[in-house]
């Protein structure tokens, strides 16, 4: 990499650190970049992977807060987390280049219209509360199996997993959005844990990208947790879903 080229990838760690810990979708500030960078997109989904998880674990630090009292619902839900993480990576490594060149263009798609949604998801969830159906402290079945199959699409392709996370739990869990992100920001952890374990020894990924996306994200986990109260959430989707269309529009021209 060039140093321009490096302090890009600095700069886009610490963005999608910040992101990540206020709404999720951190990834399609990264990739984009490091597909700028040079870097084939398995090799750039595999070394971001990597590189998110310091960001993750500061920002799941920062509201821990927030985690008081649900010790039990991050034990339950964590174990799909690792489940679903665990199967996400090893698709990432068994399935051939070609047909995550075919994927990615669709999940960037996806995650975009689901940032773009997201609003209206936030306006059906507070319906929902308001309407006064029961909800389940736990959640129930339906979502520990969501959560998980939402780890799996986290391990493959982590763009727009905390959105996922936020909606499923705001419209099965009586919480606050508060609280509900912070056990985003652990099960999106979990999820980056279990699969860097595994790309570390059976993937290939790029040292230099690693190290620049792990101190900038770290910095931004940290950042974002502190600050994410006061970020305006139309500002953070209009950056979110420019790069991601920016990513989609590159992926489809290569």
């Amino acid at each position: 990499m060039t140093p321009w080229e490096m302090a890009a990838v600095l700069a886009a760690g610490t963005g999608a650190g910040a992101v990540n810990a206020v709404v999720g979708s951190g990834t399609l500030i990264t990739f984009p970049v490091l597909l700028a960078a040079g870097l084939p997109p398995v090799t750039a989904t595999v070394s971001n992977g990597l590189g998110l998880v310091p960001g993750s674990i500061t920002a799941a630090v920062g509201y821990r807060e927030e985690l008081r009292g649900q010790g039990r619902r991050v034990l339950l839900l964590g174990t799909g987390a690792v489940l679903g993480g665990l199967a996400g990576a090893v698709l990432l490594l068994t399935l051939p280049a070609s047909a995550f060149e075919r994927i990615v263009p669709v999940l960037v798609g996806l995650a975009l219209v689901l940032v773009a949604c997201q609003p209206w998801i936030a306006k059906r969830v507070r319906r929902r509360r308001e309407s006064g159906r029961p909800v389940r402290r736990d959640g129930g079945p339906l979502l520990f199996t969501g959560l998980t199959l939402a780890s799996v699409y986290g391990g493959y392709f982590s763009a727009a997993q905390g959105v996922i996370y936020v909606s499923l739990m705001g419209m099965l869990l009586d919480e606050t959005l508060q609280r509900l992100n912070a056990v985003k920001n652990v099960l999106a952890a979990v999820v980056n844990t279990v699969a860097a374990l595994l790309f570390v020894f059976f993937a290939d990924f790029d040292w230099t990208a690693v190290v620049l996306i792990a101190a900038g994200s770290a910095l931004g986990g940290l950042v974002g947790a502190r600050t994410g109260r006061r970020f305006s959430p139309a500002v953070l989707r209009t950056l979110i879903v420019s790069v991601g269309t920016v990513a989609l529009v590159h992926l489809i021209l290569h």
